[in-house]
């Protein structure tokens, strides 16, 4: 892909914070499952995180929803999200909404048709031919998926503006009336939130995205996703996810960069989804970092916790802040399973 611009990144988050022992409280008062919850409600203590963001205050999750009512939450906290994460990307690359080409948006946490930049487009003030590009399913790969494909359709139209919105309301879809162990798990991770960026191919920045890899295992269906069930979504997590990391993830890293033209050695620092403490450390020891390199990532899941794919830009956003390696490999895992990679080149 021909090289193109960074130009902003933004973040955005709910209004309504809990901190994690107001959330085991409330998760135990609520469970249904009393003895699975005891059983588990150490992942509570021991998941690194403090705080979390969600679009809705505490109470509501004590009651029993539908998917109407679940879905009617996730468009409203969406749109919000959207516009907010949106707006300050497209004032910090100095541009007015109108002068954006196109729109990747990614959420899998809800259903929306027409999709949320449809939605939002006039309070936004988008132009009325705007390219759009709705995307579902990647899940927690879809910060680094989908900021990829937004550069490549950058890149494919020189001059071209486009603004990538992710947004996920992950706390939704717990599931307090569950049997399921990855229930109490995702209670204890999940947050919501929303990041936006605006990519061109047309102008010079400090940062530059120069190439894009993934990585796809087949037969892994079951190790990440959503089960759709009259409820609402149900949470598909593995506890073979860290060991499976820690044992595929260097030779995926390898193959990318290959294929991107580089060797791992020439990587200054790599920017990963924290999706669990567990997860970090498996990253770490797969690619032999020294313990407590992704400092950042677990920033991010103590005050954030797991925001889907939304949770990789906040790190990235952080690490901008500190100024930007030489080069950088942003990686995220999401359902497939697979894992995304983008190459990011200080200017």
């Amino acid at each position: 892909m021909r090289p193109c611009s960074l130009l902003s990144l933004a973040t955005a988050v709910p209004p309504h914070v809990v901190d994690q022992q107001a959330a085991k409280a409330t998760a135990r008062r609520a469970f249904s499952r009393k003895n699975l919850f005891d059983k588990l409600s150490g992942v509570f203590d021991n998941a690194a995180i403090a705080t979390r963001h969600l679009v809705a205050p505490l109470d509501w999750y004590e009651q029993p929803h539908g998917w109407a009512d679940r879905n009617a939450v996730y468009l409203e906290a969406a749109e919000h999200l959207f516009i907010d994460a949106a707006t300050r990307a497209i004032e910090q690359a100095g541009l007015a909404p109108d002068q954006i080409d196109g729109v990747v948006t990614v959420s899998t946490t809800g259903i929306a048709t027409p999709s949320l930049e449809a939605r939002v487009a006039g309070r936004l003030g988008l132009r009325e031919d705007v390219r759009r590009v709705p995307v579902f399913g990647l899940g927690c790969a879809g910060g680094v998926n989908g900021l990829s494909l937004a550069a490549r359709l950058a890149s494919a139209d020189p001059g071209s503006r486009w603004l990538f919105v992710t947004v996920e309301t992950c706390s939704i879809s717990i599931r307090l009336d569950s049997n399921d162990p990855a229930a109490v798990v995702a209670t204890a991770l999940f947050g919501d939130g929303a990041a936006a960026a605006v990519v061109t191919s047309g102008e010079h920045s400090d940062t530059r995205i120069t190439g894009s890899a993934e990585r796809l295992w087949p037969e892994t269906l079951r190790i990440m996703g959503w089960d759709v069930e009259d409820p609402g979504l149900a949470v598909v997590f593995d506890r073979a996810i860290p060991p499976f990391i820690e044992a595929n993830l260097a030779p995926a890293v390898d193959s990318m960069c290959a294929q991107l033209g580089i060797a791992r050695d020439e990587i200054g620092r790599f920017c990963c989804h924290p999706g669990g403490v567990r997860v970090i450390d498996a990253i770490e020891s797969a690619l032999k970092l020294n313990q407590g390199e992704l400092n950042l990532e677990r920033d991010v899941l103590h005050d954030y916790g797991n925001m889907s794919a939304p949770t990789v830009m906040f790190v990235l956003e952080r690490l901008m802040k500190k100024k930007l390696p030489e080069k950088v490999l942003m990686t995220a895992f999401g359902p497939g399973f697979t894992c995304g990679g983008l190459l990011l080149e200080a200017a």
